[in-house]
Parts: C-alpha cells; structure tokens; sequence
C-alpha cells in the first residue's frame, strides 16, 4: 500500500471530520449492528477511500464504529484502520487503549485462562503501574520479564512453544515496525496517550475477541482527542483540531475532588478513573487484593443483581472467571423481589460458609428505578452474623452504584449509610460530565479508608485514571450538576405524570413523590407498555414490537432532541433505549427486560414530546 496515498487522504478526512466525533460519547442504536462493531464502519470508510473521498457530507453518513466511545468509536477506528495499511493485515488485528497496561493483562489474562505462560520482552521503560508482584499475586498472571536493546536481540531461540511472547516499546515507530513472526503482540506506549497493540500471524486470530472484551469491560478506548493526537503523529500532520486537551491539570484535578467532596458529603479521598466501568474494576481488585492479605484462604463472594447494568454484571463475573476463590452470587432486588429481604437471606448464607461478601448494588436499581427501605438496609448491613461454627463472620462491604442519584448523601456522620462499610461509585458520562466524557469517580465513608487506598493502587496499576481533558470536562461540568439534576427531574416528573393520564394502562416505573422529597430525584423512568395476545407469546411478541414503535416515532419525529442510545444525564434531549437488548446485553435472557427507559435532560421540548406521545397513543 502507499504509505504516502494513505496519509494524504487521512490528513483530509481530518479535516473535514465531523464534530460528533470529538464531542459525542455516545451514539444513535438505529444505526449501529453491535455484531458488526467497528466493521461495518470501517467498511463504509474504505470505500470511501477507494473513491478518495473524504467530504464531510460522506464522512457524516458513516454508520456507527460502536455506540459508547468508551468500547472505540470512528477516531479509534481509523487509527487502528491506519496502522493496519501500514501492515497489509486486518483491522481487527490493532487495538487501542487509553491504558498503557491493559492490552498487556488482557493478554495475560487470556493466557491465565488458557494455563499458558507469557514471555514479555521490552524496550525502554515498563508502563509505571506495572507491577510484577501484585499482578502474579492478586490477578494470578504467569509471565518472565526481560528487557533488551532492540527487537534484533529476541531471536527464535528466545522462544519456547506453548508460550506467547509480547514485545513492548516505548521507542518504536508502529508504521515502519518490521514484526518477525516468532513475536506474538507487539505494544507501542504511546506516551500519554495510551497504547496500541498490534496482534502478529493467524495463529493468535482467536485473541482479537477477548482483547476487545478487556477493552470493552475493564478499561476503555483511547479517546477521541487523544486518538486524533496519535494520527496526527503518525502521519506526521500539520493539520491542528481546536481541542483544548487538559486546561491546568493539576487546578482540574484539584477542582473535581473538591467537587466531589462537596456533592457526596464524603470526607475520604476521591478516585478518579477513565470510566464508571474503569472505576469498577479497580474496586474489585482492591477489594479482592485486601481479603487475600486479610482473610487469606478465605471465599471471596460478589453479591450481584442478575439484571443490574450489563457492564457491571458481565465485569463481575469475568473477575469471578479468573481468579481462584472468587465467586458470583445473585442478589434478587427487582419486582416482586425486595432488595434488603434478598440481601439478608444472601449474607446469612455467606457467613455460614466463612466467606468475604462484598455487595453490588445500584440505588436506584437499573431499569426499574427502585429505592430499597434504607433503614432497613441499613440493619440488614449491620447485623452482626456467626459462622457455621459459631465465631463472628466478615463484616460485608457495600459497593453503591449511585449515577442515577450522584446527588444522594449517604455519607457523613449522620448519614444512612456511615455505620457500614461502603464505597460508591458514578458514572462520570452521566450526570457529572452532562454527556461530554466517560470517567467516573468513587468515595467511602471513614470505615473505608485503608480500601480505598487498595483501590487506588489497582486504578494506578491498570493505568486507568481519567486523562487530562476528562478532568478538565469534569472541573467545568460539576459546579452545575446538581442543578442540572433538579431541573431534569422537573422535566422527568411532568412527562411521567401526562403519560400516567394518558395512557394510564402502562406500568411506569418512577420514584414516587415521597422518595423525591428525601433526594431521589433520578431524571430516568421506565415503561412497560399495555399489550393484548391471547398467550403468552403473543402479548410478549406484541410489547416489544410497540416498544419499537414508540422509539422510532420519537426519534423521526424529533431528531434534533430525541436519540435512540443507552444515554442518561446529558445537556438536552431525550434518550430511549430498551435494556434488554442495550445495557443488559451480556445479562442472562430470563433476567432481561423488554421495557422502554427513558432519560430526559434538563434541557428539551417538552410539549413537543407530549404531543408525539398523544400521537403514539391514539395510534395503538
């Protein structure tokens, strides 16, 4: 291929991109084919190359890479596109991470699965979070280490069968990098920017879908910003994006703690990470990292809700997955299932078995929008257990998924929830960046403060802290955020009650005004729409297919504000989305929901969406 053809035409589509592709962070459902990730993109781009056209117009019509910039998105997607016409291989074969360290564990962490060691050789420095003890250790890695001069001094004899090997640099140039065949990964550090991972031969095709898994649970893609930076460099561009990267890191950084302070009533330290997922992940591992010093030898059991957020499902079980004495135990908290009446039946088992629980669990749950009986909760958490043999058992830690309510103080001395061990977390590409980035944050209350700096040892070995610019979106979006939040459920409120009175056969799950009065003010509801069959297929069949009919409507009939996505939180506009086939993706069939969830901002048309609801509704 000619290198000089393939950068000329990236230096125009450059320039002619179009702004969603910086400033979305996520993206219309209607036209994405999540089997086709990346694909069906990068498909309609390379005819757009062999045409060499890169006008905005076409450029604007492409498909989307993925729905969430979290899992890549079309910058990530022609980075990666790029590097591979550099190579002659496939796409698939390049992914980028925000991380330096990640593609190096997702690797690891396949090998674990697969009991096959690991040859790591690099040039240059590790990654700083790379943590050789933690990571054999706590994750239960198999690897060597050795550094070389240059790629010349890994011969063929270096390497062992049955082993995969890993080259990593930090000095390599990744378009002229000649990759012999013996070497299996190859990493390219690219600074702050993140990393790239090249996967070498058609015998390690297999990895590309478990690397992109990591990529998409654990972790995220390289940014937006930082992926057009990457592009730039590569092809040696002088064509510059207004994009203010970072602002004054450290005055961000120290703004957004501040901000967090003030917003969860936390005294303790804040964690910030890439992602709500990122953030997660580190938790986890922290968690798990302190019960083997403390409890060692001891089951350690996540107590999860089976149809909660399909991230935060398919994450706890994949840690669950790879590390000995981690297990998954479901917590039952939705419908005719009280969360706190599970949570006791669910702790007096895992104190029986002597095990270490640590507790999942969204307030208000997701999609059906449910606050448990806190008081209630509040004893359940506290009651003190015995084993099976009579001694004490492990006190549980709580692990709170608060974005739907960031708002919501259960910290502080006289809080709910100050008497038990708790962490919590929010998705920062909700509420607290309106829409505009993906990292989240966490706190705990004061019995958590040795957790807490477990888990940011584990944020730092996954090098996954949120980057500058998400600092900097952060520090100018949370002054406003509770604001925001007050006005969206104003919004959400007024919208719930006119369908309530308009089509009052549906089920709308909704706080009620008494919860609102005490702070849970979530600006989300869900609908479960009539329906009529004479089975039970038939009803089923008939709901869903009115599901869709109320989202295309709203979409075709307002497109400026109403988007088909998973979205919550942002600017303006409305967002619709059925979970069962969006955020419980990878949730097991009988726990999904075929429901509609809505999100409504703080900013929107709001008669204009009444009118198309009458409109809807006088259609059935």
């Amino acid at each position: 291929m000619n290198n000089h053809k393939i950068f000329h035409y990236i230096e125009k589509v450059i320039n002619n991109m179009p702004s969603d592709w910086l400033q979305l962070t996520t993206h219309r459902l209607d036209i994405y084919d999540e089997a086709l990730a990346k694909t069906q993109f990068l498909e309609e781009f390379e005819n757009l190359f062999s045409e060499n056209n890169c006008s905005s117009t076409a450029l604007s019509a492409l498909p989307s890479a993925y729905d969430y910039i979290r899992l890549g998105h079309p910058l990530s997607s022609i980075l990666e596109w790029t590097i591979a016409k550099f190579h002659d291989i496939d796409p698939d074969n390049i992914i980028s991470f925000s991380s330096q360290t990640m593609p190096i564990y997702a690797i690891l962490r396949e090998n674990l699965l697969k009991n096959k060691n690991t040859h790591i050789f690099y040039r240059g420095d590790l990654p700083p979070g790379f943590d050789s003890e933690v990571l054999r250790q706590v994750y239960g890695y198999q690897f060597t280490l050795k550094k070389v001069e240059k790629l010349e001094d890994i011969s063929n004899a270096n390497i062992h069968e049955h082993k995969s090997t890993i080259y990593l640099s930090t000095e390599e140039n990744i378009s002229q990098l000649k990759l012999p065949s013996y070497i299996d990964f190859f990493i390219s550090i690219q600074s702050d920017l993140g990393s790239i991972l090249m996967i070498n031969g058609a015998q390690n095709k297999s990895y590309i879908s478990h690397v992109q898994h990591v990529r998409r649970r654990e972790t995220i893609a390289m940014t937006p910003t930082d992926a057009l930076a990457c592009i730039t460099s590569l092809i040696g561009s002088s064509s510059k994006k207004d994009v203010d990267h970072s602002g004054q890191p450290e005055i961000n950084k120290s703004n957004v703690l501040a901000a967090v302070h003030d917003i969860s009533g936390s005294k303790t330290k804040t964690l910030v990470a890439s992602s709500g997922l990122s953030m997660q992940y580190a938790i986890m591992m922290g968690l798990i990292h302190d019960a083997q010093e403390n409890h060692k030898g001891k089951a350690i059991k996540f107590i999860v809700p089976p149809n909660c957020y399909g991230g935060t499902n398919d994450q706890a079980r994949r840690v669950a997955a790879s590390i000995e004495h981690v297990e998954i135990v479901d917590l039952l908290v939705d419908g005719d299932n009280d969360m706190v009446q599970s949570l006791d039946a669910v702790l007096n088992q895992v104190a029986k078995e002597d095990a270490v629980p640590y507790i999942i669990a969204e307030i208000p749950t997701n999609p059906r929008v449910e606050v448990p009986n806190l008081k209630n909760l509040k004893e359940v958490l506290i009651t003190e257990r015995k084993t099976a043999n009579g001694e004490p058992s492990i006190d549980p830690v709580f692990i709170l998924d608060q974005t739907f309510c960031p708002n919501v103080h259960f910290f502080g001395d006289d809080k709910i929830l100050s008497s038990v061990r708790t962490i919590s977390y929010v998705s920062g590409s909700k509420f607290p960046s309106g829409g505009k980035c993906t990292a989240g944050y966490c706190v705990g209350n004061a019995k958590t403060a040795n957790l807490l700096d477990k888990v940011e040892l584990h944020l730092q070995i996954c090098d996954n802290e949120a980057t500058a610019l998400q600092y900097n979106i952060l520090a100018q979006q949370m002054p406003s955020m509770n604001h925001r939040i007050k006005e969206a459920y104003k919004n959400t409120r007024e919208f719930v009650d006119f369908i309530h009175e308009t089509l009052p056969s549906a089920k709308i799950n909704f706080v009620s005004e008494k919860l609102a009065s005490e702070g849970f003010t979530p600006s989300v509801f869900s609908l479960d729409l009539p329906t009529q069959g004479n089975t039970e297929e038939e009803k089923e069949a008939y709901k869903r297919d009115l599901n869709l009919k109320l989202i295309n409507l709203m979409i075709s009939e307002i497109p400026v504000e109403s988007k088909f996505c998973v979205s919550y939180g942002q600017l303006k506009g409305s967002y619709w989305t059925i979970p069962a086939t969006s955020t419980q993706g990878t949730t097991k069939e009988g726990d999904k929901d075929y429901i509609v969830r809505v999100s409504i901002a703080p900013h929107l048309d709001l008669e204009r969406h009444k009118k198309v609801f009458r409109k809807f509704v006088e259609n059935i």
